[in-house]
This record gives structure tokens, C-alpha cells and sequence, in this order.
């Protein structure tokens, strides 16, 4: 499942980044915090692949 909204493509940007362990994990907030634990790598990888082209901003 892509992405819906860029704001959900940039979290699962940062929470892989976090994974990974090219972030620290107390960098995360909000969305992306909730996402690293939840999910999986190639799911975020799944995410954060998503273009951004023609997706709102923030899902309604």
C-alpha cells in the first residue's frame, strides 16, 4: 500500500532512516515515532518510495 499524502511519505522516511540507524531514534516524533516500532523495514521502504507527484499535502 503506497503512501496517501506526502506528510505520511515523509515519515516513513524518517522512521526508516531511524531503523536503519542512520537517524537517532529520539529525533522521531509524532507519526514517524509511532511507525518505526510498528513497522517493518521493507514496509517503510514500501512508504517512503511513494512519489510525491500528485499526492495532498495531508490526508483528509
Amino acid at each position: 500500500m503506497p503512501a496517501r499524502s506526502k506528510a505520511q511519505q515523509k515519515a516513513a522516511g524518517a522512521a526508516l532512516s531511524a531503523k536503519r540507524g542512520d537517524t537517532p531514534k529520539s529525533k522521531l516524533k509524532g507519526a514517524s515515532k509511532d511507525m518505526e516500532t510498528t513497522m517493518s523495514e521493507a514496509q517503510l521502504e514500501h512508504f517512503a518510495a511513494t512519489k510525491r507527484k500528485g499526492l495532498p499535502e495531508h490526508k483528509d
